[in-house]
């Protein structure tokens, strides 16, 4: 893979550094100390010493100031019969959560998290609407059975939209990112990323999104079987991945993750689109992982393939499956919680209580 030495995507790359691990390690000492049996809290605990490793410090902040970003997409696969939906959905969905009308808009308040709305490759025109960030690279991508869904070009543009996100987020506060997506057919589309990242079947990727039947289901495996043969991805190369079998989705928030990660800050994942960006992003960035939360392991089949392939823990499995962020929203009072236990919970010593006995 080869990129412009001055492109956004490539100075930000250049700018991941890994966690510190020193600090990890620092944080589980201290974990060892405090009012519990150890290990007792189970994954808040390692919440927090991931959070101290992103922060290099311990214990890190309490994460306060989150900010979603809603990357809003369609896909020329939704011509090979693979939702019940109709497309103008992507449109109307986008425009209810400017509204305030959408789950994560009623999610948000429990956090104070903002909802950024992003039409980063939307098909048709959208109106004006409260919040709405016009990103767009292209209107929708093309077929993805019939060759690539888009150029490089328009992918790398895709990263570098949520990069800019990022960005913007962090320099106005955000101390953590979530992700989210809105777009007919892309769960078929991260069915496909998932499949070319870690080489498995697509039927074991591949599930329901937003309601298929048996006929429909059996069309989206068999529509990621045929872009994989018609495009031969190769997961060595992460930006060819996604511009060949990918979405604009997906670049957005992937590029969100790899700006969040340049500036440090954690980012939460939602469900199987979001994971299917995470797949980029750490392909592009292998450091990337190391600020990466999953918020849930969702009903569909490619979540668990992604993560088990990036080795992240989910935070809750609810049996969700809507997307939009949903998922991130309701596992950031999780990430919060790992990091006030280890801010706000005492030690033996500074209690007065008598620890084990050897």
């Amino acid at each position: 893979m080869t990129l412009a030495a001055t492109s956004l995507l490539s100075t930000t790359l250049h700018a991941v550094r890994p966690v510190d691990e020193q600090v990890r390690i620092a944080a589980q000492q201290r974990q060892a100390q405090l009012t519990k049996p150890e290990g007792s809290l189970g994954l808040l605990e390692a919440i927090g010493n991931q959070l101290a490793a992103i922060h290099g410090a311990v214990p890190a902040p309490v994460p306060s100031h989150g900010v979603l970003g809603v990357f809003a997409a369609d896909h020329g696969v939704y011509d090979q019969g693979i939702t019940p939906w109709p497309q103008e959905v992507t449109v109307q969905m986008l425009v209810n959560i400017c509204y305030g009308g959408a789950s994560v808009n009623a999610l948000a308040p429990e956090t104070g998290t903002q909802v950024w709305p992003i039409d980063v490759g939307v098909a048709a025109p959208v109106p004006d609407a409260p919040g709405l960030r016009r990103m767009r690279v292209r209107s929708g991508s093309d077929d993805f059975t019939r060759g690539p869904a888009m150029s490089r070009d328009e992918a790398r543009t895709g990263l570098e939209a949520g990069i800019s996100v990022a960005q913007e987020a962090v320099a106005g506060g955000a101390d953590i990112l979530l992700t989210g997506e809105v777009g007919l057919g892309n769960t078929t589309v991260a069915a496909a990323v998932i499949a070319a990242m870690t080489g498995s079947d697509p039927a074991a990727t591949t599930g329901r999104g937003a309601g298929a039947d048996e006929a429909m289901l059996a069309r989206k495996v068999d529509a990621v079987h045929r872009a994989i043969a018609v495009n031969r991805p190769d997961p060595a190369d992460p930006l060819g991945v996604l511009s060949q079998v990918g979405g604009l989705d997906i670049a957005g928030m992937a590029g969100l993750m790899i700006g969040g990660a340049a500036a440090g800050v954690p980012v939460v994942l939602d469900g199987v689109i979001s994971c299917a960006a995470a797949l980029i992003a750490v392909g592009l960035a292998p450091e990337v992982r190391g600020y990466l939360f999953a918020g849930h392991n969702g009903r569909e089949p490619g979540i668990r393939v992604a993560l088990d392939a990036l080795g992240l823990p989910a935070l809750v499995d609810l049996g969700l499956r809507l997307g939009e962020g949903s998922g991130a929203l309701v596992a950031l009072p999780i990430v919060r919680s790992g990091a006030r236990i280890l801010k706000d919970m005492a030690t033996f010593a500074e209690a007065g209580v008598s620890g084990k006995s050897a």
